[in-house]
């Protein structure tokens, strides 16, 4: 870190800026809830050094909770209602790690999130195979056309024989595979990994019940000592395996892994640790560093020397006793360093980047300088958007925004005490800047109403257990019958002659966009039919896909 350090203030060759950012690794962790995701997480960080104990996510009567589960709502329930970044060395590695919800309500964060990273983890649980939320994700990682590593977890419980899981892999989300390694013995008496590259055997020993780093034997598959550790009849298993994975299953594609078209498939139980190291060295060696991201001006490769970067994520009150508000900042090209002068791109306005941090979920600590691959929080009084870029010089370069998801709930919400409309205000402003909710009104209607607008119907209850404890405001909740949103084109709207079916309520956005809510899927043919000459679209028109 001091060789960071000595480096503000100088100009940085280009030498050295390829090297800090050729060791960066920026990844996202998807899955469909409980298949492990959170505990994966940690173990990483167990392993880089990061913390010293791992607290299983499901430790919610002790001390203990899983580190990037750090809003309480999080650690009560014991499931990630949003995404978390955390960053970490290991073995020259700096690794950026985008931990994100795995419940499909908040689907939402976990889609934007994935606008930051060059990778994703897949974790399967073993017992269940794909699942629907790790379905809908895996998709949004092949549309971007990223490298997928798939984890299967769980391997020290009853699950599918492991034959069977790669074939669901592969019929399921319509990728090759390849698996780097094979589990030796299954549920309780799952020992190991054989790894296929190096040909040696992992046997693994549990230490204080996967709080601790696991305790590795390494060796050949022709010890004699083997069959007494694993037993004959096991040993005779995994060599016939091995046999009929090497002549029946895909080539090793290198290429094909960067495009995203063959995922390596690497075994273990995240609980107790085993297979998650031989997994992240693996995983580390394979993966790309930064890659190049479109923008206005075509690709901008992550060694060109000017800073730029772009917001996908804003998150307020990660200090409660600040109640402070973050950007998330991913940077895309060159170097950061403290307190640079920096051009907020749409506002067309030059800032000062004073104090960005780094984190581990809601710890964080003010960072000097980082590199293109690297995630950094900006304090933000509001300036900011999501999807917004930052720029140290350019002010008309812009990265591809990021799209608006359409909400499939609507409620009106009210606060119960009149005295607090202010705060109330102000919370759902912010937890709409954040991304966290969608905000409309009703045109001329007197007293204004907020219709709030949500893709999971478990938000509102996040929205309201958000209000109430950070910014002591109770509310009220009135559920609305539509279930479909779509977008007008402003410059094709005339409210004076727009026909809607009785099933329909006509809002606006913050931004004075007019939006229709319908009721029934039928009703959008209705609606053309009545205003043939109206542009609809589900997402958002001021926005850059």
């Amino acid at each position: 870190m001091d060789f960071l350090n000595n480096l503000k203030g100088s100009k940085m060759n280009k030498a050295t800026l390829e090297k800090e950012i050729n060791r960066r690794r920026t990844f996202a962790i998807i899955s469909h809830p409980d298949a492990g995701k959170t505990t994966l997480t940690e173990k990483f960080l167990l392993y880089g050094g990061a913390i010293r104990e791992a607290g299983s996510v499901k430790s919610r009567r002790s001390a203990k909770h899983a580190v990037s589960d750090w809003m309480e709502i999080e650690k009560q329930r014991g499931i990630s209602v949003t995404s978390s970044v955390l960053q970490f060395e290991y073995n020259g590695y700096c690794i950026n790690i985008l931990d994100t919800p795995g419940h499909q309500d908040f689907s939402e964060d976990t889609y934007r999130t994935l606008m930051a990273a060059d990778c994703a983890v897949m974790v399967i649980d073993c017992a269940k195979g794909v699942e629907a939320q790790t379905e809908k994700l895996f998709h949004v990682c092949k549309m971007r056309g990223i490298p997928i590593f798939t984890f299967i977890n769980k391997m020290d419980r009853i699950g599918k024989d492991p034959f069977e899981l790669v074939e669901n892999i592969e019929q399921v989300l319509s990728i090759k595979s390849y698996p780097m390694n094979w589990p030796i013995g299954d549920h309780n008496k799952f020992k190991g990994v054989y790894n296929r590259h190096k040909k040696s055997i992992s046997i693994f020993s549990d230490m204080a019940h996967g709080s601790k780093k696991a305790d590795v034997t390494n060796c050949d598959l022709q010890d004699n000592t083997l069959s007494e550790i694993v037993g004959k009849n096991c040993l005779e298993k995994i060599q016939e395996d091995i046999e009929l994975l090497d002549i029946a299953g895909d080539s090793y594609d290198v290429n094909l892994i960067q495009k995203g078209e063959l995922t390596p498939i690497f075994f273990g139980s995240a609980l107790t640790n085993f297979g998650v190291e031989p997994f992240l060295q693996a995983f580390l060696d394979m993966t790309p560093p930064p890659t190049p991201r479109m923008s206005n001006q075509g690709l901008i490769k992550p060694t060109n020397e000017e800073f730029t970067g772009f917001i996908f994520k804003i998150q307020a009150n990660m200090d409660k006793a600040h109640r402070d508000r973050i950007a998330f900042l991913r940077i895309c090209s060159g170097h950061f360093e403290k307190g640079m002068q920096a051009i907020h791109v749409q506002n067309k306005k030059q800032i000062r980047l004073s104090q960005p941090q780094q984190f581990m979920a809601q710890d964080r600590v003010i960072v000097d300088t980082a590199f293109a691959g690297d995630i950094i929080g900006i304090h933000d009084t509001g300036t900011f958007s999501i999807g917004d870029s930052i720029c140290a010089t350019s002010n008309d370069l812009q990265y591809a925004g990021i799209p608006q998801f359409a909400s499939e709930h609507f409620a009106k919400i009210y606060t119960k005490n009149a005295l607090r409309r202010k705060q109330f205000i102000k919370g759902i402003e912010q937890l709409s800047q954040e991304g966290a909710i969608q905000v409309y009104k009703q045109p001329h209607i007197g007293v204004e109403e907020l219709i709030i607008g949500v893709v999971g119907i478990l938000q509102f209850e996040v929205l309201e257990y958000r209000l109430k404890n950070e910014y002591n405001v109770d509310v009220l909740r009135e559920l609305l019958p539509y279930k479909y949103i779509r977008w007008i084109d402003p410059d094709t709207y005339n409210p004076d002659k727009f026909s809607k079916p009785s099933d329909a309520m006509i809002v606006q956005t913050k931004d004075n966009m007019p939006v229709i809510l319908y009721q029934r899927e039928w009703s959008l043919k209705h609606i053309e039919e009545r205003n043939p000459n109206i542009k609809l679209s589900e997402v958002s028109f001021n926005k850059i896909i």
